[in-house]
């Protein structure tokens, strides 16, 4: 089995705010225009920096808080680097039903992290997400871009072993 890396590599700090400006302004025209930016930052960039606001409120006329308000109330924007691997776990009800609960336990002592964190090295990242739309084969793990479904302990550990 092959991990499927989907994280982009770091753009030095110089380059960062161009580029968000960039995004920024090539999107500034739609509606709703701050969603789409914010995401458009996240795909090119892996997260949005907090010295990404700034460049994003003035290019919107917006204000920082404003912005900032967005970013971290919603769960999907990152604010800092993800790890090497993104391993997500479905939390939904029809995943827990069959035991995602567990399995997300079982993740958080095998890597030594919570939902949202990176491990020490940098390798993995474990996120929680509600459906992944593989309700059938639950419980359900993307890794990369790569979705598992009926997803063990065991079989997590594997998923996990080759991230590493």
């Amino acid at each position: 089995m092959t991990i499927e890396v989907a994280n982009p590599a770091p753009v030095p700090a110089a380059g960062r705010s161009a580029r968000v400006r960039e995004i920024a302004t090539a999107r500034k025209a739609l509606r709703g225009a701050l969603m789409p930016i914010l995401h458009a930052v996240q795909e090119d960039l892996g997260y949005v920096d907090q010295t990404d606001l700034p460049v994003i409120a003035d290019v919107l006329n917006l204000s920082v808080a404003e912005v900032h308000g967005v970013v971290t109330f919603y769960r999907d924007f990152r604010r800092e680097p993800a790890g090497r691997t993104t391993v997500r776990i479905c939390q939904a009800e029809a995943c827990r039903s069959v035991g995602a609960e567990e399995l997300a336990e079982h993740a958080k002592r095998r890597t030594g992290v919570g939902f949202g964190e990176t491990t020490y090295d940098g390798r993995v990242t474990v996120d929680e997400v509600f459906c992944l739309g593989n309700c059938a084969l639950g419980p359900a793990v993307q890794v990369g871009d790569k979705l598992h479904g009926r997803v063990t302990p065991s079989r997590l550990d594997a998923i996990l072993g080759e991230a590493r």
